[in-house]
């Protein structure tokens, strides 16, 4: 079973960047297509960006593209999400998701695994 562990939030003004990291202990990463999700205060969990284990296929949520990008770099056994020209609107605690599915979800049910979730807070 994978452990996945979030870093990277923080406190961060409009239009700034933030990186987001999710590191694995106890299995290797690059068995899982991972996913990065958020959810806000009131509202339900919502995709932002997958990547499957190749890092060959990518999706973004249509709120993020252009301005997110998902990455994951196996040999160091992490995935990391760069945000940029972050809104207000981003604020969230924000997840990183594991899955074994041969293709890329973007439906946080279908993920099995799960971090503990690092806070992003973009003030106006």
């Amino acid at each position: 079973q994978v452990q996945l562990v979030e870093s990277g939030g923080g406190l961060v003004q409009a239009g700034g960047s933030l990186r987001l990291s999710c590191a694995a202990n106890g299995r290797a990463l690059s068995s899982y297509n991972m996913g990065w999700f958020r959810q806000a205060p009131g509202k339900e969990r919502e995709f932002v960006a997958a990547i499957s284990k190749s890092g060959g296929s990518i999706y973004y949520a249509d709120s993020v593209k252009g301005r997110f990008t998902i990455f994951r770099d196996n040999a160091k056994n992490t995935v990391s999400l760069q945000m940029n020209s972050l809104k207000p609107e981003d604020t969230a605690v924000y997840y990183c998701a594991a899955d074994v599915a041969v293709l890329v979800q973007t439906i946080a049910g279908r993920y099995a695994y799960w971090g503990q979730g690092t806070q992003v807070t973009v003030s106006s």
